[in-house]
């Protein structure tokens, strides 16, 4: 392995700059050429890549976002798209990709490996926490933090007027932030894809609660749990009660920020073994942990295996709540 591209993918996510900044000093120390590419695989299309050295990555592994962006490339899907992001490489004499994204982005690193013999290793970076195969991924545990404050400052002010709160956490598909702030936060409900609740759920818990002396309650809800958002809970939830609620959309507040200690030592982690992956030449895996151990799953195996929230966690958030 002479030359390396890194590129952030998908979303951004806190800890993405760390990642980058081990990948490049890694490469270097080992002797290894890198080069970022911008705006992940849309900068292959547009040739939008510089080689990177130490003093390049100097002062990000604080900051939130990714310095290499991200952007959606709609081409990359197609098979001419790839085609292209392929001679891009080639005419960089890049000989080895690092792909910091969520699933999406694997699928995009595998597609290229396959069809081009592009060497590729991915590098879990999404709050979500949705890849399976690793037991955290970079980011979530910054978006926890972020997302818990909000719900204990909105804790005070619940119980300070007697109120119900829905607060919306992301997670279209998967519900791994708002169980954890649910059981962090202590949360009366936390509502999450994997496990439907109707309205008359909610309800029936909200009154439970009520009818054992709670005059204000948290609800947790991740973004895809119930269709039209947050919002049209609450207006169910009202209808059916006479409950004043108000609603807090999280959103995109809980992706930026610095990075918690736990991801910046994650990123730089992952980011050295990826390096040292790609040298030792094994490609076409995800680099993770599993109990603290760093682990290579074969990328093509993610896509089958959805990462299942920890149902345990849920049945833990429904005793602890009495």
């Amino acid at each position: 392995m002479k030359h390396l591209g890194v590129l952030t993918s998908g979303g951004d996510a806190p800890g993405m700059n760390a990642a980058i900044r081990a990948v490049v000093r890694t490469a270097v120390h080992d002797g290894i050429r890198v080069s970022g590419v911008y705006r992940g695989f849309q900068g292959l299309l547009d040739d939008d890549i510089v080689e990177l050295g130490p003093r390049s990555v100097a002062n990000i592994l604080q900051r939130g976002g990714t310095v290499l962006r991200t952007a959606r490339c709609e081409l990359f899907y197609q098979p001419e798209g790839r085609t292209a992001a392929a001679a891009t490489l080639a005419r960089h004499d890049i000989d080895g990709l690092v792909v910091i994204g969520g699933d999406g982005s694997f699928r995009g690193a595998q597609a290229l490996e396959a069809e081009h013999g592009i060497k590729t290793v991915g590098i879990p970076a999404t709050i979500d926490n949705d890849i399976n195969g690793t037991d955290v991924s970079i980011g979530f545990s910054t978006a926890l933090d972020i997302a818990l404050e909000a719900v204990d400052r909105l804790r005070d002010t619940a119980a300070s007027h007697d109120r119900h709160f829905l607060v919306e956490v992301m997670g279209r598909h998967a519900g791994h932030i708002a169980l954890h702030v649910g059981v962090a936060g202590g949360a009366e409900v936390i509502v999450v894809p994997e496990v439907p609740q109707t309205a008359d759920d909610v309800v029936d818990l909200l009154l439970k609660a009520e009818e054992r002396g709670k005059t204000s309650s948290i609800v947790v809800v991740a973004e895809g749990a119930y269709e039209g958002g947050a919002r049209r809970l609450q207006e169910a939830v009202e209808a059916a009660t006479g409950f004043e609620l108000r609603t807090v959309i999280l959103g995109h507040t809980q992706r930026g920020g610095s990075p918690c200690s736990r991801d910046r030592v994650l990123a730089s982690r992952l980011g050295f073994h990826g390096v040292r992956t790609l040298a030792a030449g094994k490609s076409g895996v995800m680099v993770g942990t599993k109990w603290r151990q760093v682990v290579k799953i074969p990328l093509a195996e993610l896509a089958d295996h959805p990462k299942p929230i920890d149902r345990e966690l849920l049945e833990i958030a429904q005793v602890l709540a009495v």
